[in-house]
């Protein structure tokens, strides 16, 4: 059933440089020339696979680098002072973690690995001063930091506004346009991350997400097994989503 990987993506381990990876132009302004991304290889660090459950950065550590995710994905959560997690977003290849601790010099959240994954680490200094250099690439990270304001405004209106449903039926488009984007099916992914943190992400309770997974799959809006799913009415999913048409955008992360 899973169809999401794109024609003639290479395996993330092999992506030893940026100018062959499959995930360059998302990650980097298509407008850079072979000599800048030459120059911007250098800086980068490519992770070995990371496992299910290793931290990327914690809570409070010192900011120094941003990452870019090759293959997998990653979530990322805060802890309250009571010690309970609070999932602030989830990631796929392509995606940048980690300019949010940029402001205050300390990562305000967590990101750990869903599933096996590998990462580009790139240290923001260096990242900041290459980018002096190339307007372009100064520009991209710009726009980057842009969808991370609008994605938390957006947050906030679908915890605040939206039913159940529409809550749910917003999470499942967004990810639908997020893997179109990226060269993956827009009908057909994986979902890394358990119900449960669904329902942490969507301020739901686990019952609710496990009774409207199973209501819109009786709806045949999508079809599920295990952590595989099928949107089968895309049309209907995004009524039943409560979004506006005219709004419509690829999202980020």
């Amino acid at each position: 059933m899973d169809d999401t990987t794109p024609k003639g993506k290479p395996n993330a381990t092999q992506q030893a440089h940026c100018n062959s990876c499959s995930l360059c132009a998302l990650c980097l302004p298509v407008s850079l020339n072979l000599t800048d991304i030459d120059r911007l290889d250098t800086i980068i660090d490519k992770s070995s696979p990371l496992k299910k459950g290793d931290l990327l950065f914690d809570q409070g550590q010192a900011f120094g680098s941003i990452f870019a995710v090759r293959a997998g994905s990653v979530k990322t959560y805060t802890v309250t002072a009571d010690g309970e997690e609070q999932i602030t977003g989830f990631y796929f290849p392509g995606e940048l973690i980690g300019l949010s601790g940029l402001d205050s010099g300390q990562y305000p959240s967590s990101a750990r690995v869903l599933e096996t994954t590998t990462v580009c680490n790139i240290p923001f200094v260096r990242l900041d001063e290459l980018a002096g250099e190339l307007p372009e690439l100064r520009r991209q990270i710009m726009r980057t930091m842009s969808r991370e304001i609008r994605d938390d405004q957006q947050m906030l209106l679908l915890l605040s506004k939206k039913t159940a449903e529409q809550r749910l039926a917003t999470f499942l488009i967004r990810l639908s346009d997020r893997f179109h984007v990226r060269g993956y099916s827009q009908t057909r992914f994986r979902l890394p991350m358990s119900r449960n943190e669904i329902a942490n992400y969507l301020g739901l309770a686990i019952e609710t997400v496990s009774r409207l997974f199973t209501r819109f799959q009786k709806s045949g809006l999508i079809q599920v097994e295990g952590k595989e799913i099928a949107i089968t009415d895309l049309s209907q999913l995004f009524l039943q989503s409560g979004e506006c048409p005219s709004l419509r955008q690829t999202p980020g992360p």
